[in-house]
């Protein structure tokens, strides 16, 4: 019963965080301030999720393939979001470096 009421705090708070991360994205302006609000529903809500797999599960093959495929969401995260800030600068200004005035030599 323990295991089970923690689940549900867990999942529940995945759910709110998806939901706050949701409604960030719905009410930036731009895709700059947008991607941030991405994070917390890529890494924290999936680290609840895990974790709620872990209480009701324990130490099985299911709970060690969740925490795995965790670890690969939080080496990935970063990299995907560089690369999508990246394509956003490149598509809005034709190039992802600074221009030639703002670069040092």
């Amino acid at each position: 019963m323990i295991r089970d009421v923690c689940t549900d705090i867990l999942l529940g708070l995945a759910v709110l965080v998806v939901l706050g991360a949701s409604l960030g994205v719905l009410l930036m302006r731009d895709a700059y301030q947008k991607l941030h609000f991405v994070t917390p529903a890529a890494l924290v809500a999936p680290a609840l999720v895990a974790l709620a797999v872990l209480v009701q599960a324990g130490l099985v093959e299911n709970s060690g393939e969740t925490c795995l495929a965790l670890v690969v969401m939080v080496i990935a995260g970063p990299f995907l979001s560089h690369a999508t800030m990246r394509a956003i600068r490149v598509r809005g200004q034709g190039d992802w470096r600074p221009p030639q005035k703002e670069r040092k030599p």
